[in-house]
């Protein structure tokens, strides 16, 4: 990996997060930007119970600041991690932008079509060199044979769809029963479902219920297979260093999100 892309890539990450210095909390009115210090101490302050109980205080405007804030930080991580993920496809795999993401449109209850997509895409035919195909596809069998897939289903295997998250903690029954009926057309189409979480970080109950609903798993771990490691994946299958590219931008990355958490932790 060179100079100029470890910087791309950084940059492809941390990118979203940015965002977030800029929040301001909007206190259940849907307002645009959100309300600033004076304007949250005039709305509270001219609510006679909050005022009477001090809630129009400053202490108050930050900490709800920093609780919506630290959200919004979770959220942006996860769309950067999205984004570099599909890059690193791209990059290495010799896919199109077109190839890195799956989507499929589904009619609901009302009439209405909706689009539904995944974060990430791998198909074998679409995969230049045949070094990587190969990899690609001996390490999909292998997910194939972990997930215990029946023999038809195998067969049909063209590929791999990837829902990408930086953590996945929320019990969110409405997500997660959204994912299920991604994995389901995911198979409709030939695809094995694969939920990467960057971090170690996933509910146990929810690890559980999407291996019941035959998802392919990776985690946030240095040292494991890449059949559980979402590090290990990108190194022996992918061929990047995960890893190393973390750790030798970890000093920017600290500053960068040190410098959004402080400044969401000021009133004002």
């Amino acid at each position: 990996m060179t100079t100029e892309q470890s910087i791309r890539y950084r940059n492809i990450l941390i990118e979203p997060i940015n965002e977030c210095a800029n929040y301001s909390p909007k206190f259940g009115h849907g307002r645009n930007g959100g309300f600033s210090l004076a304007e949250f101490q005039t709305l509270y302050g001219a609510d006679a119970f909050y005022k009477w109980l001090g809630l129009d205080s400053p202490l108050m405007y930050s900490a709800h600041k920093a609780a919506g804030g630290i959200t919004s930080v979770y959220r942006q991580i996860g769309i950067g991690c999205e984004r570099l993920v599909r890059a690193i496809f791209m990059d290495y795999l010799g896919l199109s932008a077109d190839d890195v993401i799956w989507s499929y449109k589904v009619v609901g209850a009302n009439g209405k079509e909706r689009k539904l997509s995944l974060d990430g895409r791998i198909i074998l035919d679409k995969i230049p060199n045949k070094e990587n195909k190969e990899r690609c596809a001996a390490w999909m069998m292998q997910v194939a044979d972990h997930l215990e897939l029946a023999a038809p289903i195998r067969e049909a295997i063209t590929g791999i769809v990837f829902e990408v998250r930086q953590g996945y903690k929320s019990k969110d029954s409405k997500r997660q029963n959204a994912d299920i009926a991604n994995a389901a057309n995911a198979y409709a189409n030939g695809y094995i479902p694969c939920l990467m979480v960057m971090s170690a970080q996933i509910d146990d109950d929810i690890a559980a219920r999407y291996h019941v609903a035959k998802w392919a798993i990776l985690q946030g771990f240095i040292a494991a297979s890449p059949y559980a490691s979402t590090f290990s994946f990108f190194k022996q299958v992918i061929e990047f260093d995960f890893v190393q590219f973390m750790n030798s931008n970890q000093e920017y990355f600290r500053e960068k999100i040190q410098n959004v958490l402080a400044h969401l932790m000021r009133a004002e």
